[in-house]
């Protein structure tokens, strides 16, 4: 965290109507298409099986499917019903980040820089108009972070703040385990902090990160409350009407469903591999036909301005963190780094980019502190922060109708104006 905190100029209220002015963006024709596209046939069809008490989609952890499953249970088997919790998830996970990046900040301007460039980075946009798991596991992971961060900065709510981080790293993690090394950060973190203390690690309370917390209670908040959590998620599973999970053998369950992740391995057109995430340029198309009246398309890729801008931005975000103990600066690039590597050790054979998900979203809070930073000098070069929100805001307007299943004017070529790379067709 940056050295000097003061809740004085908390922008909650801005980021909160940034949060509902994005909630009403993804909500407009939130219906279109009216069928289901791309990975909606895992998930939607799992809801309405898990409403009938079958098994299906084993998997992926049960939450943000019993979510879904909720939806069309009290809204109605239809587009609008399957696609509601993404957008509201969507929004508040959006809301979430912006708390995570004020108190790690404690900069009111770095918080809204960054709480613009992910309403704007194109991933967050579309996985919150499309019924998938991805936005509940990442509302629920920022929600944990923010609190686990909120805790160091008030130390007299840090365990309220704490139990809460439990909680909603275990409902996190029962969405969908991308979240899960980012959720081990703050824990090892503390491990570190205290380990300075030798034999009285575990019991001495009186030093950061949380002054009046113990190791040992530590890990009953970032561990064992999490880990409970997410059992209880299960509990679904645990009342399939045939071939039902064991609730005592979570052992078994978790070989069962990397047997099931492993075992896709069939070659797909629009795999790719983290080092292409890195750099945009491998997209995925989620829908491309003509549909509701018009030739529609979603290509998923990142804002190639902010994407791209954002590498610079996370090497001085290193070079900050360890040279200038910006730990603000530091923590973000960590969490960017520890997301994407998990995706770089993971066997998982088929990957995609909407896999870079969370590393896109730390990454823009890297840039966004790095812009800050621009912005307080007073120098020749202080005009690039609002320029660099100008483009960012200008790239969305420019391919919101290819990220929004909007009408293309031109037939079943219009797409070609926004490919401006071969790999993105």
């Amino acid at each position: 965290m940056a050295a000097r905190f003061s809740t004085d100029r908390d922008p909650w209220a801005w980021c909160a109507l940034l949060a509902c002015a994005f909630l009403a963006l993804c909500w407009w024709h939130l219906a279109i298409p009216s069928k289901i596209y791309f990975d909606e046939i895992h998930y939607v069809v799992a809801a309405r099986k898990m409403l009938q008490g079958l098994r299906v989609n084993a998997e992926h952890p049960m939450l943000g499917k019993t979510i879904i499953a909720f939806a069309i249970e009290h809204l109605g088997d239809r587009p609008i019903a399957w696609r509601i919790p993404s957008a509201l998830f969507g929004a508040f996970g959006l809301f979430a980040f912006s708390r995570l990046v004020w108190f790690a900040s404690g900069s009111a301007r770095a918080t809204l820089i960054a709480t613009v460039l992910v309403a704007t980075d194109f991933a967050w946009f579309i996985q919150s108009r499309i019924a998938m798991l991805d936005m509940f596991m990442a509302c629920f992971g920022m929600i944990a972070l923010w609190q686990f961060v909120a805790a160091v900065r008030l130390p007299d709510q840090a365990r309220g703040r704490l139990a809460l981080g439990g909680l909603f790293a275990g409902l996190a993690l029962g969405s969908k385990w991308s979240i899960a090394p980012a959720l081990v950060l703050p824990g090892l973190v503390f491990l570190i902090w205290r380990a300075r203390y030798g034999p009285r690690l575990l019991t001495y309370s009186r030093a950061a990160p949380v002054p009046g917390i113990s190791l040992l209670e530590a890990g009953v908040w970032l561990g064992l409350v999490p880990l409970a959590v997410y059992w209880l998620t299960y509990w679904p599973a645990f009342h399939w009407a045939v071939n039902p999970a064991n609730p005592w053998d979570p052992v078994g369950w978790h070989q069962t469903m990397l047997k099931l992740q492993d075992s896709v391995v069939k070659p797909h057109p629009y795999r790719s591999y983290w080092y292409q995430w890195v750099g945009n340029w491998r997209a995925v198309w989620y829908l491309y036909q003509p549909i509701d009246g018009a030739q529609r398309g979603i290509v998923l890729i990142g804002n190639p301005f902010t994407m791209l801008a954002g590498l610079p931005a996370l090497a001085w975000a290193l070079w900050a963190g360890l040279r200038r103990k910006r730990r603000d600066a530091l923590g973000f690039a960590a969490l960017y780094l520890v997301s994407l590597l998990f995706w770089a050790l993971s066997s998982k054979p088929v990957q995609f980019y909407y896999h870079y998900l969370l590393p896109g979203t730390f990454l823009m809070a890297c840039l966004a502190l790095a812009l800050d930073e621009v912005w307080q000098r007073r120098d020749r070069w202080r005009w690039l922060g609002p320029a660099a929100l100008a483009v960012s805001a200008g790239m969305f307007l420019y391919f919101y109708p290819i990220i929004s299943a909007g009408k293309l004017c031109c037939g079943k070529p219009s797409f070609a104006q926004w490919m401006w790379l071969r790999s993105w067709r």
